[in-house]
């Protein structure tokens, strides 16, 4: 990865995203975000738009199922991945360049809104993240199995 161009793009989803699969059964989650800048000008006293920024969005895998579940249409999120563009020929034959986001990570935006997270199901990394953050069932949790006291464990 070495060389890669990462952004950190916030923005609103301005279609709902869309989960196809590979032919060889890879998940992918495509959508649209908007950022459209916006700045005081002092001497009208008012907030004016700037030129709005689209780019196309890429999710793989896993986390393409997870976005296709839980963002849609109008939602602001912030998204972190690697550049890409993709030049093609329009119907006139001019080359033209789009340009996407390869996901690495895709979160709601708590601006102005509020989310509650769900662990994903299934082997999805719950007891790796639980090890990773230094609790686990094998060190007897006792917030995971409701513990043997009210007491907490520190």
């Amino acid at each position: 990865m070495s060389g890669d161009t990462t952004i950190t793009m916030t923005g609103n989803v301005v279609a709902d995203p869309e989960l196809r699969f590979t032919p060889s059964g890879a998940a992918v989650c495509n959508f649209r975000m908007a950022n459209t800048p916006r700045k005081f000008n002092r001497q009208t006293n008012e907030w004016e738009d700037g030129e709005p920024l689209f780019l196309g969005v890429a999710v793989w895998r896993q986390q393409a199922e997870h976005v296709a579940e839980s963002v849609q249409r109008g939602m602001r999120v912030i998204v972190v991945g690697r550049l890409t563009q993709r030049q093609y020929e329009d119907r006139e034959g001019k080359t033209r360049s789009s340009y996407e986001i390869q996901a690495e990570e895709v979160a709601p935006s708590l601006l102005r809104a509020t989310a509650v997270v769900t662990k994903a199901g299934g082997n999805q990394g719950g007891a790796q993240q639980q090890q990773a953050h230094g609790y686990s069932q094998a060190q007897g949790d006792p917030w995971a199995t409701g513990g043997h006291s009210n007491e907490p464990p520190f």
